[in-house]
């Protein structure tokens, strides 16, 4: 059996936030899916002065003993180790779409989706606009620039149209709060999307890989929300800082999110749903999508999650774990759709 050369691309060209979220998932699936009898690692870490750096591990150490390279520089390292597949876990835009379409340029593959739909569904109107087309219930929404006056009466959500980590997120139930919820989404992007409120049932999140090119619906993962006190996920119920400052999980292993049986009947209907958003999208290898189910039992869709670390704690490793497909498994399913 023949041993890849895959080289894990981690870090931002963006922020020491997406740094930090980066390394987070990185240093863990490089270190758990290492097998040297199948697999030879290269980890690529950029920093937003869009510097290049070689290092051998992910430890903060070992980052900054690595020599910093120019892109040129960095081409023809990458040139020269002949790599035979590039693991991306780059989280912040650039990383998602522009260092994506640097590997096509090289014609090296990458596991999971291209860089045009990276772009197009880090885009939440644009993404749903797309499914909305295939029948998929999408709340109404209306797309703003600065200046622009919503039409929409609250309760509504208010998100930056490209942000993540729910950063930005306000749900308005007066007119009251309108002005300030605008003004903090539009800190983080130049367009925001105003969203009417589905009331709370249920949210949930569901995975589908490709595996020899067929569709298969991972188990779905639910978020602890209500709808008295806890109607919407924030930026605290995902991530959090500790007291050494390091980024870590907020949302593993304390309750607020857990596994679905798969006989709950939600299961197999939001599966069929997620197929025909990966399939109107057009994704590849593997995709994820948030919904909400409201009272009636109907999902919503909400967004698009179109990566994967292959850390055991993000969510596509996870689900596929409960489905009795192991981080291994996984990682050989989606590398044979990848390189055929």
């Amino acid at each position: 059996m023949s041993v890849f050369h895959i080289l894990h691309l981690v870090g931002s060209a963006e922020s020491d936030f997406y740094c930090d979220l980066s390394r987070l998932y990185g240093e863990e699936c490089f270190e758990v899916t290492a097998n040297p009898s199948r697999y030879r690692f290269s980890l690529a870490y950029i920093t937003p002065d869009r510097l290049w750096r070689f290092p051998t591990s992910l430890r903060k150490e070992d980052i900054d003993a690595a020599t910093p390279l120019s892109l040129s520089q960095a081409i023809n390292w990458i040139v020269e180790q002949n790599i035979d597949l590039v693991l991306p876990q780059m989280f912040c835009l650039p990383g998602m779409t522009q260092y994506r379409a640097l590997f096509d340029l090289l014609n090296i593959p990458y596991l999971g989706n291209k860089a045009d739909l990276m772009a197009l569904a880090a885009h939440k109107a644009q993404t749903k606009a797309i499914v909305a087309l295939t029948g998929v219930k999408t709340p109404y929404g209306e797309l703003l620039h600065k200046g622009d006056t919503p039409n929409l009466r609250p309760p509504v959500i208010i998100k930056p149209a490209n942000g993540d980590n729910s950063i930005g997120v306000t749900l308005v139930k007066t007119m009251d709060e309108y002005d300030a919820a605008l003004e903090k989404a539009f800190q983080c992007a130049d367009e925001v999307l105003v969203e009417e409120y589905i009331q709370l049932g249920r949210e949930v999140r569901c995975g589908i890989i490709v595996k020899d090119g067929e569709l298969i619906g991972l188990p779905l993962e639910e978020y602890l929300v209500n709808e008295e006190n806890n109607p919407i996920r924030s930026y605290e119920d995902k991530l959090k800082r500790n007291d050494a400052g390091d980024l870590i999980y907020a949302a593993k292993g304390n309750k607020k999110s857990w596994i679905v049986d798969v006989k709950d009947p939600a299961t197999r209907r939001v599966q069929e749903i997620a197929k025909q958003c990966h399939q109107a999208l057009g994704c590849r290898h593997y995709s994820l999508f948030d919904f909400r189910i409201d009272p009636q039992g109907q999902p919503w869709f909400l967004e698009a999650g179109l990566y994967c670390s292959f850390s055991p704690k993000s969510v596509i490793p996870a689900m596929a774990k409960e489905k009795g497909i192991s981080l291994d498994e996984l990682l050989e399913i989606v590398i044979k759709e990848a390189i055929g």
